[in-house]
């Protein structure tokens, strides 16, 4: 167990404070959940039903180019150390994962600090819940981040990579329209889009009566759980490939 948890542990903390020492970083992480909120969320009227979309296009974005860091280390040689040393894959993959997710998942926290300017008010119980649910869609969307950042070789194709598939995912997740609001297959593809069942779960504990039509807070909670599984283990046999690859 030891052998499996310290490197977790080392990971995480090595995440997070790599992140503390850059301080440009640091004003960013800080500043552009209130810069994002002041300039987009003020072009919408209904601000209590777009807050939930405001709230995971931030964590999705923040979890998913903090893993923008696996491809330095590979540049720096920190990757290949962990690939011959005798860890477990799933441990690294764990330890990287949680480490970006926790500075999703703060940023988060933060941004939903702006929820009382919408209207959105929460009890103490139901602001644990939504505060849960940020943290797994932030591991699911770290996790997704790892997968694609482990076959990059440059960080301009991560870029490149993930606006392509980020910004579709959000537009098509519920954020700005419903599916019900939506025609033919725009509405097929809000359907299995994993992104609309994150978002459907905040929008049923922040804003209730803007989650009309969406799917249950239990189904939400469900599919984007078995997301983060799903990723977390497709990242774990890709470390894992890569690595008997690179000693044969």
């Amino acid at each position: 167990m030891r052998q499996f948890w310290l490197p977790v542990a080392t990971l995480w903390q090595r995440e997070l404070l790599r992140f503390w020492r850059e301080k440009a970083r640091v004003l960013g992480f800080v500043g552009s959940p209130l810069v994002f909120w002041m300039i987009l969320g003020s072009g919408f009227g209904n601000l209590a039903f777009f807050f939930p979309g405001a709230l995971t296009l931030t964590v999705m974005f923040s979890a998913v180019f903090s893993t923008m860091s696996l491809i330095e280390d590979r540049r720096e040689g920190f990757l290949l150390s962990m690939l011959v040393s005798p860890a477990p894959r799933v441990s690294m993959v764990l330890g990287k994962t949680l480490g970006s997710a926790t500075l999703a998942w703060v940023q988060g926290i933060i941004f939903m600090g702006f929820g009382p300017l919408t209207g959105v008010w929460l009890s103490p119980a139901v602001l644990l819940q939504a505060v849960g649910v940020v943290f797994l869609i932030s591991l699911t969307f770290t996790a997704m981040g790892f997968l694609i950042a482990w076959h990059m070789e440059s960080s301009q194709g991560f870029h490149a990579v993930m606006n392509l598939v980020l910004f579709p995912l959000w537009m098509l997740s519920g954020s700005l329209f419903t599916a019900g609001q939506a025609h033919g297959w725009v509405r097929a593809v809000m359907r299995v889009n994993p992104l609309a069942y994150a978002q459907a779960s905040l929008q049923h504990l922040l804003n209730p009566g803007g989650a009309a039509g969406m799917p249950g807070l239990r189904m939400s909670l469900t599919v984007t759980a078995l997301c983060a599984a799903a990723l977390l283990a497709a990242s774990s046999l890709t470390a894992g490939r890569r690595q008997r690859a690179s000693a044969a």
